[in-house]
Protein backbone atom coordinates (compact mmCIF):
# COMPACT_ATOMS: atom_id res chain seq x y z
CA UNK A 1 0.00 0.00 0.00
CA UNK A 2 1.68 3.56 -1.49
CA UNK A 3 1.45 6.06 1.48
CA UNK A 4 -0.45 8.01 -1.63
CA UNK A 5 -3.42 5.93 -0.77
CA UNK A 6 -3.22 5.84 2.70
CA UNK A 7 -3.74 9.31 2.99
CA UNK A 8 -5.01 11.03 6.74
CA UNK A 9 -9.14 11.21 6.13
CA UNK A 10 -10.68 14.23 5.99
CA UNK A 11 -14.66 14.83 6.11
CA UNK A 12 -15.48 14.88 2.95
CA UNK A 13 -13.74 11.46 2.21
CA UNK A 14 -15.23 9.96 5.42
CA UNK A 15 -18.34 11.06 4.92
CA UNK A 16 -18.45 9.83 0.95
CA UNK A 17 -16.85 6.73 2.52
CA UNK A 18 -20.01 6.09 5.53
CA UNK A 19 -22.49 6.59 2.57
CA UNK A 20 -20.99 4.11 0.18
CA UNK A 21 -20.55 1.93 2.95
CA UNK A 22 -23.55 1.97 3.88
CA UNK A 23 -25.11 1.67 0.69
CA UNK A 24 -23.27 -1.48 -0.23
CA UNK A 25 -24.54 -3.15 2.89
CA UNK A 26 -27.95 -2.34 2.21
CA UNK A 27 -28.11 -4.63 -1.03
CA UNK A 28 -25.66 -7.46 0.92
CA UNK A 29 -22.87 -6.92 -1.11
CA UNK A 30 -19.44 -7.87 0.47
CA UNK A 31 -16.67 -5.62 -0.48
CA UNK A 32 -14.99 -8.05 -2.59
CA UNK A 33 -18.40 -8.61 -5.42
CA UNK A 34 -18.92 -4.65 -5.28
CA UNK A 35 -14.81 -4.50 -5.71
CA UNK A 36 -15.00 -6.63 -9.08
CA UNK A 37 -18.14 -5.38 -10.72
CA UNK A 38 -16.48 -1.97 -10.91
CA UNK A 39 -12.81 -3.50 -11.37
CA UNK A 40 -11.53 -2.03 -8.35
CA UNK A 41 -9.13 -3.94 -5.36
CA UNK A 42 -10.69 -5.09 -2.63
CA UNK A 43 -8.24 -3.29 -1.03
CA UNK A 44 -8.77 -0.01 -2.82
CA UNK A 45 -12.32 0.13 -2.03
CA UNK A 46 -11.47 -0.84 1.65
CA UNK A 47 -9.94 2.24 1.70
CA UNK A 48 -12.43 4.56 -0.18
CA UNK A 49 -14.77 3.30 3.00
CA UNK A 50 -12.22 4.20 5.58
CA UNK A 51 -11.68 7.82 3.45
CA UNK A 52 -8.15 7.27 3.23
CA UNK A 53 -7.41 7.54 -0.26
CA UNK A 54 -6.13 10.81 -1.47
CA UNK A 55 -7.85 11.13 -4.71
CA UNK A 56 -10.97 9.72 -5.24
CA UNK A 57 -11.67 9.20 -8.60
CA UNK A 58 -14.89 10.10 -9.85
CA UNK A 59 -15.68 7.54 -11.93
CA UNK A 60 -15.00 4.67 -9.45
CA UNK A 61 -18.06 6.86 -7.31
CA UNK A 62 -20.02 7.13 -10.11
CA UNK A 63 -19.76 3.31 -11.50
CA UNK A 64 -20.10 1.92 -7.49
CA UNK A 65 -23.25 4.35 -7.32
CA UNK A 66 -24.30 2.15 -10.58
CA UNK A 67 -24.39 -0.70 -9.02
CA UNK A 68 -25.77 0.41 -5.47
CA UNK A 69 -28.60 1.60 -7.58
CA UNK A 70 -28.02 5.16 -6.15
CA UNK A 71 -30.51 7.92 -7.51
CA UNK A 72 -29.09 10.38 -10.12
CA UNK A 73 -29.69 13.15 -7.51
CA UNK A 74 -27.80 11.56 -5.06
CA UNK A 75 -25.02 10.41 -6.88
CA UNK A 76 -24.14 14.05 -7.95
CA UNK A 77 -23.96 14.72 -4.42
CA UNK A 78 -21.25 11.63 -3.86
CA UNK A 79 -19.22 13.26 -6.98
CA UNK A 80 -19.52 16.49 -4.95
CA UNK A 81 -17.90 14.78 -2.09
CA UNK A 82 -14.92 13.05 -3.97
CA UNK A 83 -14.23 16.59 -5.64
CA UNK A 84 -13.87 17.79 -2.57
CA UNK A 85 -11.85 15.10 -0.68
CA UNK A 86 -8.96 16.90 0.28
CA UNK A 87 -10.69 19.40 2.33
CA UNK A 88 -9.72 19.87 6.03
CA UNK A 89 -12.01 22.87 7.48
CA UNK A 90 -15.11 22.34 6.01
CA UNK A 91 -18.32 24.50 5.44
CA UNK A 92 -21.26 23.07 3.32
CA UNK A 93 -25.33 25.01 3.15
CA UNK A 94 -27.43 22.54 4.86
CA UNK A 95 -29.79 22.96 2.45
CA UNK A 96 -27.76 23.00 -0.83
CA UNK A 97 -25.28 20.34 -1.64
CA UNK A 98 -26.80 17.99 0.70
CA UNK A 99 -29.99 16.50 1.95
CA UNK A 100 -30.65 14.11 4.84
CA UNK A 101 -29.07 11.02 3.04
CA UNK A 102 -25.97 13.01 3.37
CA UNK A 103 -25.89 14.75 6.42
CA UNK A 104 -23.02 15.09 7.72
CA UNK A 105 -23.26 15.50 11.33
CA UNK A 106 -25.35 12.96 11.98
CA UNK A 107 -22.78 10.63 10.08
CA UNK A 108 -20.37 12.44 12.71
CA UNK A 109 -22.63 11.67 15.63
CA UNK A 110 -23.17 8.30 14.95
CA UNK A 111 -19.66 7.23 14.81
CA UNK A 112 -18.59 9.22 17.56
CA UNK A 113 -17.23 7.89 21.01
CA UNK A 114 -17.73 11.11 23.37
CA UNK A 115 -19.57 14.52 22.83
CA UNK A 116 -18.61 17.53 24.45
CA UNK A 117 -21.07 20.17 24.02
CA UNK A 118 -22.38 23.46 25.01
CA UNK A 119 -25.78 24.55 24.11
CA UNK A 120 -28.69 27.34 24.66
CA UNK A 121 -31.65 24.48 23.66
CA UNK A 122 -32.05 21.26 24.97
CA UNK A 123 -29.37 19.69 22.66
CA UNK A 124 -30.98 16.89 20.05
CA UNK A 125 -29.85 13.67 21.36
CA UNK A 126 -31.52 14.78 25.16
CA UNK A 127 -34.92 15.98 23.85
CA UNK A 128 -37.96 15.02 24.15
CA UNK A 129 -40.84 14.42 21.31
CA UNK A 130 -42.78 17.04 21.87
CA UNK A 131 -39.32 19.78 22.31
CA UNK A 132 -38.24 17.93 19.42
CA UNK A 133 -41.79 18.24 17.44
CA UNK A 134 -41.85 22.43 18.31
CA UNK A 135 -39.00 22.70 17.26
CA UNK A 136 -38.54 21.10 13.85
CA UNK A 137 -42.20 22.52 12.91
CA UNK A 138 -41.13 26.15 13.57
CA UNK A 139 -38.02 25.41 11.67
CA UNK A 140 -39.36 23.48 8.37
CA UNK A 141 -42.85 25.73 8.36
CA UNK A 142 -43.54 24.25 4.78
CA UNK A 143 -43.35 20.38 5.72
CA UNK A 144 -46.48 18.41 6.06
CA UNK A 145 -47.17 16.78 9.86
CA UNK A 146 -46.19 13.54 7.85
CA UNK A 147 -43.04 15.01 7.26
CA UNK A 148 -42.75 16.22 10.53
CA UNK A 149 -43.08 13.34 11.90
CA UNK A 150 -40.54 11.51 10.33
CA UNK A 151 -37.79 14.25 11.17
CA UNK A 152 -38.96 14.06 14.80
CA UNK A 153 -38.87 9.60 14.80
CA UNK A 154 -35.28 10.04 12.94
CA UNK A 155 -34.46 12.42 16.06
CA UNK A 156 -35.35 10.08 18.00
CA UNK A 157 -33.53 7.38 16.88
CA UNK A 158 -30.59 8.90 17.12
CA UNK A 159 -30.87 9.17 20.85
CA UNK A 160 -30.00 5.76 21.13
CA UNK A 161 -26.74 6.24 21.07
CA UNK A 162 -27.12 7.34 24.48
CA UNK A 163 -28.92 4.84 26.03
CA UNK A 164 -27.85 1.59 24.52
CA UNK A 165 -26.36 -0.41 26.99
CA UNK A 166 -23.46 -1.96 24.32
CA UNK A 167 -20.61 1.13 24.58
CA UNK A 168 -22.79 3.77 25.13
CA UNK A 169 -21.78 7.37 24.05
CA UNK A 170 -20.02 9.54 26.20
CA UNK A 171 -22.22 12.90 26.32
CA UNK A 172 -20.76 15.89 28.22
CA UNK A 173 -23.22 18.54 28.12
CA UNK A 174 -22.64 22.51 29.59
CA UNK A 175 -26.32 23.87 29.00
CA UNK A 176 -26.90 27.43 29.51
CA UNK A 177 -29.22 28.48 31.73
CA UNK A 178 -31.18 29.75 28.93
CA UNK A 179 -32.78 26.62 28.04
CA UNK A 180 -34.97 26.29 31.11
CA UNK A 181 -36.62 29.90 30.46
CA UNK A 182 -37.08 30.04 26.49
CA UNK A 183 -40.27 28.00 26.15
CA UNK A 184 -40.66 25.38 23.32
CA UNK A 185 -44.11 24.07 22.64
CA UNK A 186 -45.91 25.17 25.36
CA UNK A 187 -45.53 24.64 29.35
CA UNK A 188 -46.29 20.92 30.00
CA UNK A 189 -43.59 20.69 27.47
CA UNK A 190 -41.18 22.12 28.87
CA UNK A 191 -42.02 20.63 32.47
CA UNK A 192 -41.19 17.33 31.13
CA UNK A 193 -38.35 18.24 29.08
CA UNK A 194 -36.41 19.68 32.23
CA UNK A 195 -37.96 16.51 34.32
CA UNK A 196 -36.56 14.35 31.49
CA UNK A 197 -32.79 16.24 32.05
CA UNK A 198 -32.35 15.59 35.60
CA UNK A 199 -33.54 11.94 35.07
CA UNK A 200 -31.16 11.58 31.95
CA UNK A 201 -28.06 13.03 33.99
CA UNK A 202 -27.79 10.43 36.05
CA UNK A 203 -26.72 8.49 33.47
CA UNK A 204 -23.17 6.79 34.19
CA UNK A 205 -21.98 7.88 30.60
CA UNK A 206 -23.64 11.71 30.90
CA UNK A 207 -22.37 14.39 32.17
CA UNK A 208 -24.84 17.52 32.38
CA UNK A 209 -24.15 21.26 33.65
CA UNK A 210 -26.37 24.62 33.71
CA UNK A 211 -23.90 27.35 32.60
CA UNK A 212 -25.87 29.81 34.93
CA UNK A 213 -26.53 33.46 33.79
CA UNK A 214 -24.47 34.34 36.74
CA UNK A 215 -21.27 33.25 34.97
CA UNK A 216 -21.30 35.88 32.52
CA UNK A 217 -19.54 35.80 29.14
CA UNK A 218 -17.18 33.49 28.89
CA UNK A 219 -13.74 34.81 27.45
CA UNK A 220 -16.01 38.46 27.53
CA UNK A 221 -18.03 37.17 24.16
CA UNK A 222 -20.98 34.93 23.05
CA UNK A 223 -19.55 32.17 21.62
CA UNK A 224 -22.79 30.27 20.28
CA UNK A 225 -23.38 26.49 20.17
CA UNK A 226 -20.65 24.03 19.64
CA UNK A 227 -19.97 20.49 19.49
CA UNK A 228 -16.12 18.64 19.94
CA UNK A 229 -16.78 14.80 18.45
CA UNK A 230 -14.27 12.02 18.88
CA UNK A 231 -13.52 9.33 17.91
CA UNK A 232 -11.63 7.27 20.39
CA UNK A 233 -8.62 5.15 19.39
CA UNK A 234 -8.11 1.55 17.37
CA UNK A 235 -5.92 -1.08 19.29
CA UNK A 236 -3.02 0.52 18.71
CA UNK A 237 -4.08 3.33 20.19
CA UNK A 238 -4.71 5.74 16.92
CA UNK A 239 -7.05 7.75 16.25
CA UNK A 240 -10.29 6.22 14.26
CA UNK A 241 -10.88 9.68 13.03
CA UNK A 242 -9.61 12.78 13.84
CA UNK A 243 -11.52 14.78 16.16
CA UNK A 244 -13.64 17.77 15.17
CA UNK A 245 -15.49 20.87 16.20
CA UNK A 246 -19.05 21.28 14.86
CA UNK A 247 -20.68 24.12 14.51
CA UNK A 248 -24.57 24.47 13.37
CA UNK A 249 -25.59 27.61 11.61
CA UNK A 250 -29.18 27.30 10.65
CA UNK A 251 -29.74 30.19 8.99
CA UNK A 252 -26.72 29.93 6.58
CA UNK A 253 -23.80 27.60 6.98
CA UNK A 254 -22.39 24.82 9.12
CA UNK A 255 -18.65 25.04 10.26
CA UNK A 256 -16.66 21.38 10.85
CA UNK A 257 -13.16 22.02 11.70
CA UNK A 258 -10.28 19.96 12.27
CA UNK A 259 -6.96 21.78 12.80
CA UNK A 260 -5.50 20.86 15.92
CA UNK A 261 -4.87 24.72 17.37
CA UNK A 262 -8.91 25.19 16.70
CA UNK A 263 -10.07 22.19 18.53
CA UNK A 264 -7.46 23.10 21.38
CA UNK A 265 -8.86 25.90 21.56
CA UNK A 266 -12.20 25.24 21.82
CA UNK A 267 -11.11 22.32 24.55
CA UNK A 268 -10.21 25.40 26.54
CA UNK A 269 -13.30 26.88 25.97
CA UNK A 270 -15.20 23.98 27.32
CA UNK A 271 -13.11 23.64 30.47
CA UNK A 272 -13.08 27.68 30.93
CA UNK A 273 -17.59 27.09 30.88
CA UNK A 274 -17.16 23.79 33.13
CA UNK A 275 -15.47 25.64 35.67
CA UNK A 276 -18.40 28.22 35.88
CA UNK A 277 -21.00 25.78 35.55
CA UNK A 278 -22.74 24.20 38.51
CA UNK A 279 -22.16 20.49 39.70
CA UNK A 280 -24.57 17.67 39.08
CA UNK A 281 -26.69 18.20 41.99
CA UNK A 282 -26.97 21.45 41.93
CA UNK A 283 -27.88 21.23 38.07
CA UNK A 284 -31.02 18.83 38.94
CA UNK A 285 -32.13 20.92 41.63
CA UNK A 286 -31.96 23.25 39.39
CA UNK A 287 -34.09 21.77 36.26
CA UNK A 288 -36.83 20.48 39.04
CA UNK A 289 -37.32 23.80 40.09
CA UNK A 290 -37.77 24.68 37.01
CA UNK A 291 -40.38 21.75 35.64
CA UNK A 292 -42.47 22.88 38.83
CA UNK A 293 -42.44 26.42 37.91
CA UNK A 294 -44.03 25.34 34.49
CA UNK A 295 -46.93 23.08 36.19
CA UNK A 296 -48.00 26.10 38.24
Amino acid sequence: MSDQDNQPSTLPRRQLGRFLREAREALGLTQKVAAEMVELSEPGLQRIEAGRVKKVRVRDVRALCEIYEISAENTQRAVDLAEQAKVTSWYHAFGGLFNDTFNMYVGLEASARQLITYHEHVPGLLQTADYARSLIAAFYRDDSPEDIGRRVELRMKRQAIVTRKSRPLNLDVLLHESALHRVIGDRPTMATQLRHLAEISKLPNVTLRIHPFSAGCTWGLLHGPFVILDFGTDTRGKPIEPSVVYHEIQMSNDVYLEKPADLQRYHELAATLRASALDADRTRALLRQAARSYQQ
